[in-house]
C-alpha cells in the first residue's frame, strides 16, 4: 500500500510468472492504488467478521475424490438462465473501477469477453452502461468469439422514473438480466470519489445521503430509510421487465419464499463482502440452507470470498450453480488493468479444471456434496 504523497506504481505492461493466484494479485495490489483508494476497496463493517468468515468457511470444507473416474468429454461449461456459460464464474458488481485503473469497466467488459466469462455491470459503474454494452460487442467482434454474458446490477433510485430509466437503458443496450441488490438502501461511506470518478449511469438523478449530527435524526425518518428496497418494488421491478430479476442479498425462510413468489428468476446468496453488516453468516455455511429450500426451481448463485477454483468446487458441490468474484477485479485491474482481469478469470477457471479433474469429476454434474468432507459438523 502506498503511504500518503507516495506516487502508486503503474499497471504493469506484461503479467510476470510470479503473479499466479488470486492472492498474489491482492497482494500487489496495495502498491498500485493510493492509500485512501486501497483502504476504501477492502473496507469491512465492523470488525470484519463477516469478511474473514466469508475466507474461513472455505477453509473447514474439505474434497474427497472418485477413484479412477473417467474424465472423457470433460467440461466446465453449463447453461444458466437460458444462456451458454462457458465458466461457472461470474464477474460481480464492482462499483467505481476507474479507481483502480483508467480503462475501468471498459477493461473489464473486454477481458470478460475475451475469456468468455459473464460479467455483472454495477449502477455505480464509472463508465456508462451503454459504453459498457458497445465495449463488449467490438471486443467480439475483434476477436470472433461470442459476446460474454452480460447483466445489469440495479440499486434502486428514491424515485421510481430513475430507476425505470436505468431499466430501459439496460434493456436497449442488451442487457441479459437484472440483477436487484437489496442489502445496501443503508451503508456507511467516509470516502470521497477522486476527480474523473463519478457515478456514469446516475448523472441528473437524485442520490440520497444523510450526515448524522449530534441531537439530530440518525437513520430512521431520513431520505436513506425511507428510499431502501421493499416487496412493493420487487413486484413493480418484476412487472416492468420481461429480462430475468436475480435477486441479490441474504434470503432465507419466509423471505426467500416470498421472493420465489414475487417472480424471482434466480438468487444471488450474497451478505455484500462483509461490506455492510458484520455478523452475518459466510453466504457458504448459508448455501446448504438455500438450496435446499430452493429445491431447484430457481438458480441459486454465491459470492463472497471464492479466491480459487477450489472455492468454486466447494460452492457448486454445496447446491451453487455458479460463483460471483468482485473485490479481486480491483486487484486485477489495478495491478495490470485489461491484462490483469483477463488473466484473473484464466486462473480460476485453470484452477477449477485442475481440481474437478482431481477430483475424478469430468462435469459441472458431477460435483456433489458427495466430493465433500465437511468439519462442520
Amino acid at each position: 500500500m502506498t503511504s500518503a504523497g507516495e506516487a502508486p506504481l503503474p499497471p504493469l505492461a506484461t503479467i510476470p510468472p510470479d503473479l499466479r493466484s488470486l492472492a498474489d494479485y491482492e497482494q500487489r495490489a496495495r502498491a498500485h492504488l493510493p492509500a485512501a483508494t486501497w483502504a476504501h476497496v477492502e473496507d469491512r463493517a465492523g470488525r470484519g467478521i463477516t469478511l474473514d468468515d466469508n475466507r474461513a468457511a472455505f477453509d473447514r470444507v474439505r474434497l474427497l475424490p472418485r477413484a479412477l473416474a473417467s474424465l472423457a468429454g470433460g467440461s466446465t461449461a453449463s447453461t444458466l438462465l437460458g444462456v451458454h456459460h462457458p465458466c461457472p464464474v461470474l464477474l460481480g458488481p464492482v462499483a467505481y473501477q476507474r479507481l483502480a485503473h483508467a480503462e475501468g469497466e471498459l477493461a473489464t467488459i473486454r477481458a470478460a469477453t475475451a475469456l468468455g466469462t459473464g460479467s455483472v455491470l454495477s449502477t455505480l459503474s464509472s463508465v456508462p452502461l451503454e459504453q459498457v454494452a458497445a465495449a463488449r460487442l467490438q471486443a467480439a467482434d475483434q476477436l470472433d468469439v461470442a459476446p460474454a454474458p452480460l447483466w445489469f446490477q440495479l440499486y434502486l433510485q428514491p424515485r421510481r422514473e430513475d430507476s425505470a430509466t436505468l431499466l430501459r437503458r439496460a434493456e436497449a443496450a442488451g442487457y441479459q438480466a437484472i440483477v436487484l441488490t437489496i442489502d445496501a438502501g443503508v451503508k456507511r461511506s467516509g470516502f470521497v470519489l477522486p476527480p474523473g470518478v463519478e457515478a456514469a449511469n446516475l448523472a441528473g438523478m437524485e442520490a440520497p445521503r444523510h450526515v448524522a449530527s449530534a441531537g439530530g435524526r440518525l437513520l430512521f425518518g431520513t431520505a436513506l430509510t425511507d428510499a431502501v428496497p421493499t416487496w412493493e418494488d420487487l413486484a413493480w421491478l418484476r412487472a416492468a421487465t420481461d429480462l430475468p430479476v436475480l435477486v441479490k442479498g441474504m434470503l432465507v425462510g419466509d423471505d426467500l419464499e416470498r421472493a420465489l413468489a414475487a417472480g424471482a428468476d434466480g438468487l444471488i446468496l450474497s451478505n455484500h463482502g462483509g461490506r455492510v453488516l458484520d455478523g452475518l453468516p459466510a453466504t457458504l455455511d448459508l448455501l446448504p440452507q438455500v438450496a435446499a429450500a430452493v429445491a431447484g426451481r430457481v438458480p441459486v448463485l454465491l459470492d463472497g470470498g471464492v479466491r480459487t477454483g477450489t472455492d468454486v468446487v466447494k460452492a457448486l458441490c454445496l447446491g451453487a450453480i455458479a460463483v460471483l468474484v468482485a473485490r479481486p477485479v480491483l486487484h486485477a485491474l489495478a495491478v495490470a488493468g485489461l491484462a490483469g482481469v483477463a488473466h484473473l478469470c484464466h486462473l480460476l477457471r485453470a484452477e477449477l479444471e485442475l481440481a474437478m479433474a482431481q477430483l475424478g469429476c469430468a462435469t459441472l454434474d458431477d460435483l456433489t456434496e458427495e466430493r465433500l468432507f465437511t468439519t462442520l459438523r
